[in-house]
């Protein structure tokens, strides 16, 4: 184990960070159990009221089965886990970016987006509207500050997912928006062919006070490809493969 002593406030947060890590980049293997209470005190230097609290939320999260009378089980994070576990594999255990994750997230938004862009011209009100046009105007009014697009851009997506009045997608939505904050200063050069394309988000802004449903998210997935595509593309010119 890794496991190291835990210095600061906060017990149960710290020994939640450091057994999802341990977890998470498989030091203990789905079906193990993790080690006694009395170990895990030991090794982290905690009292027990710590440990139980967090593997509490571990088994909230979906990364142990605790029963009582037989331990805490490791489970298989990849089909017990939720979104909320996506950031935190972002990074490899070398600190490296796992690529993999980032086109999954950029796949994930390219089938929400669109259907996100169709329910919020089905669903969304005049508030919306004008939010979203104006945020349009000030992308046609940033013409080609890369940056200022960007950020526009996250508000915009923001504002039509609000529109769609779908919970699942808005929590979706903070998962993916979190792992691309973590990752925005690498992706801007990939993805500025979709960022400066304004007169698209333009027109999903105008389908969207239009009501049309259909075309809304014809164009968002149009301009969601964009980016996608854009990510396969640099991932085989560093001739990516996948992990076995």
């Amino acid at each position: 184990m890794t496991l190291r002593p835990v210095a600061r406030a906060s017990l149960s947060d710290h020994v939640f960070e450091q057994l999802t890590t341990e977890i998470v980049e498989g030091r203990f293997e789905p079906g193990s159990q993790l080690p006694s209470e009395r170990a895990l005190c030991e090794a982290l230097q905690v009292n027990r009221g710590a440990i139980r609290e967090a593997v509490k939320r571990l088994a909230q999260a979906g990364l142990v089965d605790s029963q009582h009378g037989s331990g805490h089980h490791v489970l298989d994070y990849r089909r017990s886990a939720g979104l909320d576990l996506l950031p935190r594999l972002l990074f490899r255990a070398d600190g490296d970016v796992d690529l993999r994750v980032v086109r999954g997230v950029m796949e994930m938004r390219l089938a929400v987006g669109p259907d996100a862009a169709g329910r919020c011209a089905k669903r969304a009100d005049a508030g919306c509207h004008a939010a979203l046009n104006a945020l349009v105007s000030q992308m046609e009014a940033a013409a080609d500050d890369t940056e200022t697009l960007q950020d526009l851009a996250v508000q915009f997506w923001d504002r039509i997912v609000d529109g769609s009045d779908n919970i699942a997608y808005r929590l979706a939505y903070n998962a993916m928006s979190e792992v691309y904050s973590l990752v925005r200063p690498a992706l801007i050069e990939i993805l500025a062919p979709e960022i400066r394309d304004v007169a698209r988000c333009r027109q999903i802004a105008e389908a969207v006070s239009a009501h049309n449903e259909p075309l809304a998210t014809e164009i968002a997935r149009a301009l969601l490809a964009k980016g996608t595509t854009a990510l396969s593309d640099a991932m085989d010119a560093l001739d990516f493969t996948e992990a076995p």
